[in-house]
């Protein structure tokens, strides 16, 4: 079971301890050096271009492809996740040539998570569509294979079409993992037929129990190979509750989980920090 972290710091969302709003470039180093040699799989990053005053998912999101291509120069083998880009905002060859070149520049350590996205204020005041996001995601997606890890692509399809168009650099994977966001039934059917994986919302945002996402994975038929991210219900305690460790790896197995997107009870950058080494101790030494 593979293991990234849900990154502090970057996105002022949900019930966030008090010293992330005053924390910055120097936390942030020690957050992504700390995962990064403990060998942790990933770590996450928002996606709002700009939010309207007073919404519910605050105001303060770091850009991913800024901030991971930042910490891509300071880390050896930690991935970078965007969780999750908003399809609808750009133009897939946009994606495939600002996050091709990180992954270039990362050595291969990028996975895209990709969702429909769903404040439409923030749609408006961009000036993207709303109402065709669903069928305009789904022919980015097809779009964005076709151009992500080569040098010369082409694609005709009902919302995007290029033919010959040169992508250099480009990503270095020949396949740069695709996890889709949402937790309906039909963003796991969108991840199942055009994607690597699925990365539903957090338990805390609305995402599936470890009990429904059994149930609706149970519901379809998955490709070989594919992942799934589970996040736990609550934060895991591994300084003070170790025996919480070998059960959220248990439990996230058995809902059907191929990897964790782990949060963790910090109350401090120190406390966050000997959390990751408490819980990289119990869970990859094994």
């Amino acid at each position: 079971m593979k293991v990234g972290i849900s990154s502090p710091i970057l996105a002022l969302s949900g019930n966030r301890p008090a010293w992330e709003e005053h924390a910055g470039v120097p936390e942030l180093l020690q957050v992504a050096k700390t995962a990064d040699r403990l060998g942790f799989d990933f770590m996450t990053g928002p996606d709002h271009v700009a939010v309207p005053q007073g919404v519910p998912q605050r105001e303060r999101f770091y850009d991913p492809l800024a901030t991971f291509s930042f910490l891509a120069g300071h880390t050896e083998r930690l991935r970078f996740l965007p969780y999750v880009l908003v399809l609808p905002f750009y133009h897939p060859l946009e994606l495939a040539k600002r996050f091709g070149t990180l992954d270039y520049l990362s050595g291969g350590r990028l996975i895209l998570g990709l969702g429909v996205g769903s404040l439409r204020a923030e749609f408006d005041l961009l000036g993207k569509p709303f109402e065709d996001r669903g069928a305009r995601a789904d022919d980015a997606l097809r779009a964005l294979r076709a151009c992500l890890s080569t040098r010369i692509a082409s694609y005709d399809g009902p919302y995007f079409s290029f033919k010959e168009v040169v992508i250099d650099p480009h990503a270095v994977q020949d396949k740069v993992p695709l996890w889709v966001g949402g937790h309906s039934m039909r963003a796991l059917r969108r991840a199942t037929s055009l994607a690597d994986g699925w990365a539903p919302a957090p338990q805390a945002f609305h995402g599936p129990s470890p009990e429904k996402l059994r149930q609706m994975l149970d519901s379809v038929e998955l490709p070989s190979d594919f992942d799934v991210v589970f996040t736990p219900g609550q934060r895991i305690d591994a300084l003070n509750a170790p025996d919480r460790v070998a059960e959220l790896l248990e439990t996230a197995a058995g809902a059907g989980g191929t990897r964790i997107n782990l949060t963790v009870k910090h109350e401090s950058l120190a406390h966050y920090l000997e959390q990751l080494e408490a819980f990289a101790e119990l869970a990859f030494s094994a």
